[in-house]
């Protein structure tokens, strides 16, 4: 038997890792699809609005939730796109 037969198969071992390696790489990375966001992306820039009027004061860490919060009202907060049917 040939020492050339054996030697072709140990070689497949590293360049198959290699190449699956490269292939999970751009998969999981996009990097054959990544753009450059700053260049292609137009965003308009507005002034800041608001006013100085104060809401409430907290010191401490007393409360431990926020009056007022959603966390638990999963309908209100995630709302469906346009042209899906509300099941709430």
């Amino acid at each position: 038997m040939s020492d050339d037969g054996g030697l072709w198969l140990l070689l497949m071992g590293p360049a198959g890792a290699a190449g699956l390696y490269w292939t999970l790489y751009r998969h999981y990375r996009n990097t054959d699809k990544s753009h450059a966001f700053e260049h292609e992306t137009a965003v308009d820039a507005k002034p800041v609005t608001g006013s100085e009027h104060k809401v409430g004061n907290v010191k401490g860490t007393q409360q431990k939730r926020i009056t007022g919060d959603n966390v638990m009202a999963y309908r209100k907060r995630v709302q469906r796109m346009a042209g899906g049917t509300d099941t709430s």
